[in-house]
Formats: C-alpha cells, sequence, structure tokens
C-alpha cells in the first residue's frame, strides 16, 4: 500500500470529478500534481492538470480519482493539501504546504 503524499480536500474532490465529466478529459487521463518554478526566494509553485501517466510517475487513488506525480517531486510534494475555493471574490485550487518556511 502507497502512502499518499498529497491529501485532496473534500471540495477539491467534487470539483476534479465535476471537471473530468463535463470537460471531455480523454479515457486514462488522471490529475497531475507537481511543482513548477524552482527554490529561491519564491519557493516552489504547485500545479494542476490532467494528464496520462510518465515513466517515473506514482500513481494514486484518492476517493475515485487517478492522481499521477513525477517520483523526483515527490519530496516537495509530501503534506500538500490540494483545496478548492469559491467566493464571490475568487474561484479556484489552493494549496495548503505545511512544509513552507514563510520570513517577514
Amino acid at each position: 500500500m502507497n502512502i499518499q503524499p498529497v491529501s485532496l480536500t473534500e471540495k477539491a474532490i467534487e470539483e476534479v470529478k465535476n471537471i473530468m465529466s463535463n470537460k471531455s478529459i480523454p479515457e486514462g487521463y488522471g490529475l497531475r500534481i507537481g511543482v513548477k518554478g524552482g527554490g529561491g526566494c519564491g519557493g516552489h509553485g504547485f500545479m494542476l492538470g490532467f494528464d496520462k501517466p510518465k515513466d517515473g510517475d506514482l500513481t494514486y487513488d484518492i476517493e475515485g480519482i487517478t492522481v499521477h506525480i513525477e517520483k523526483r517531486q515527490t519530496m516537495y510534494l509530501v503534506g500538500l493539501e490540494v483545496d478548492f475555493y469559491e467566493g464571490s471574490d475568487a474561484r479556484g485550487f489552493t494549496f495548503v504546504n505545511p512544509n513552507s518556511v514563510t520570513s517577514e
């Protein structure tokens, strides 16, 4: 049994399933969670998209959603929580990273 490095909130799961059923995501594709950008002051950013599995991916099932993560990015994603925010001011996926360190 694989331990999942990331988690999705109920709202995020609901929105991903909604997108998959309404946006013609091709058969065999799953949700890809990854890291974008480099280190430095800004740290890492995170990305979501739909993609086919690739060599070097770890694949997980989260509430019926196939999730692909590049094995080499796992260390940056451990503990990451993907949420979905829907308010009057904005709408979209958010990332809560308990490992991020901020300085003022």
